[in-house]
């Protein structure tokens, strides 16, 4: 390495010297209470397992839908302080992990989808007004940026076949000059602008208010209290936890990630690590050196790609790129940290925006996320129809995860719905196979993927094997 590159080098690590490893979101004194540890037998209609915002949005809809109903809800920690409170903070219309993903696997379905998913936003953000959730929300849309010539020709090319397709409404091409009068870095080369289909919001007030949502309604929560195992019970489930027990005539399991009480659930999922950074506060003129005036996310179009956008205070949250897979799918704390990834966001970042140069990170921080290998959630019932799961999502959950609520309520309702009817709903992906196969496909498809990203997009044998067999990794 020349020493010029060198100095640079160490002059973007140092910007790290003051980052604390926590999730920004969660680092904030208006963090509330949790609720009190369930230390008795409890007996309800619907026990929610979780307090991300799958079970959260479960609980609030059930008691929406009808007030009578009586609803628990147990989580094994605190309400959202796992990828719930530390995630990117976009929340997409999308239900299938984007559109190129949603018409490959969907395509009789997509216009259905994309419909769907507009709706679910839409309810979200009334959400937002009806129960006074202050969390920052903001429908800016998204930029999809090229930052080589191969992805802006494809951004031009995807954007034409939608609109030929009428899947385009709301979505404007930028070329290189248009794109960078909305959010200027050299990098650049063109974008997609999905103007009304994305939000920006504050993870962590999002869960904390709807847990404060829930218990207004009258949902009995119960944090630090783990769900440990699953059972029938007469005409009903019990589920045991530490101090106590719930009995419920139905049961949700809203706990990605983590091991699912239904076993044979498991192998459909693998954890990922994905890690972020946050900048300390922008001042007036380094906003104003980047523009970004209507405040917009942004994520690039590479394979290993980034994920960018400004917090309410005015700062960059810059997250992704890697996607770490621990060997045996095994989720620890230690993981959580990785200052050889933070240290390649870094030098990222500062490619991304030189004019930003002497910005300091404040926090830096990691956490699993649940992928499967469509990349988009999945459901289904468990004991004839008296527990229902969804799982899945694949980095995209803030806004499916509404979505993925209404589906194991339909489910456990037992009627025909315009959601479970869908095909999405009603097939599920294919599991991942043992140790070590699992850990050998994702190494060779995240070399194969860095490898396409650094030959101009063409995709090998083993992806295009891949590809063909719909299966994939991603984050």
């Amino acid at each position: 390495m020349a020493p010029s590159a060198m100095n640079q080098r160490d002059t973007w690590i140092r910007s790290l010297s003051d980052a604390q490893p926590v999730p920004y979101w969660l680092d904030d004194p208006g963090r509330p209470r949790p609720e009190p540890a369930l230390t008795t037998s409890e007996t309800c209609d619907l026990l929610v397992v979780g307090g991300g915002y799958s079970g959260l949005w479960t609980a609030l809809i059930a008691k929406e839908r009808d007030p009578r109903r009586d609803v628990v809800l147990v989580e094994g920690r605190e309400v959202g302080w796992a990828a719930s409170g530390r995630n990117g903070g976009f929340c997409a219309a999308s239900l299938t992990h984007g559109l190129p993903n949603g018409l490959a696997r969907w395509p009789g379905e997509i216009h259905k989808l994309q419909e769907l998913g507009a709706r679910n936003l839409d309810a979200i953000e009334a959400a937002v007004a009806r129960h006074s959730l202050d969390c920052d929300f903001e429908r800016t849309g998204e930029i999809d940026v090229a930052t080589e010539p191969y992805q802006a020709a494809e951004l031009r090319a995807w954007h034409e076949e939608t609109a030929r397709r009428g899947l385009a409404e709301n979505v404007e091409f930028l070329d290189a000059e248009a794109v960078r009068e909305q959010v200027n870095s050299p990098t650049f080369q063109a974008g997609l602008w999905d103007r009304g289909g994305v939000a920006m919001l504050h993870p962590a007030k999002l869960a904390w208010g709807l847990k404060r949502a829930c218990v207004e309604l009258g949902v009995r929560v119960y944090e630090h209290t783990p769900a440990l195992t699953l059972k029938p019970y007469g005409p009903g489930m019990a589920v045991r936890t530490p101090y106590g027990r719930v009995r419920a005539r139905q049961v949700a399991l809203g706990t990605n990630i983590f091991p699912n009480l239904v076993r044979r659930v498991r192998s459909y999922t693998v954890p990922v690590y994905d890690y972020a950074l946050m900048t300390e506060p922008l001042s007036a003129e380094r906003l104003a050196s980047i523009g970004w005036r209507n405040r917009q996310g942004l994520g690039d179009s590479a394979n290993q790609f980034h994920y960018f956008r400004l917090s309410a205070d005015n700062r960059i949250l810059w997250g992704g790129y890697d996607a770490i897979y621990p060997y045996g799918g095994r989720v620890r704390a230690e993981y959580d940290d990785r200052p050889e990834t933070y240290a390649k966001l870094a030098g990222h970042f500062f490619t991304c925006f030189p004019q930003l140069e002497g910005v300091r990170f404040t926090h830096a921080w990691g956490g699993a996320i649940d992928t499967c290998s469509r990349f988009s959630a999945f459901f289904g019932t468990a004991h004839q129809s008296k527990v229902a799961y969804a799982a899945g999502y694949t980095g995209l959950g803030v806004g499916a995860t509404r979505f993925g609520a209404e589906v194991m309520l339909d489910l456990l309702a037992g009627e025909r719905t315009e959601l479970t009817e869908l095909e999405m709903v009603r097939k599920k992906p294919l599991p991942f196979p043992p140790e070590p196969f699992a850990w050998t496909g994702i190494a060779l498809t995240k070399w194969s993927l860095a490898r396409a990203d650094a030959q101009g997009g063409r995709r090998n044998l083993w992806l295009r094997t891949m590809d063909r067999l719909g299966l994939g990794f991603d984050s």
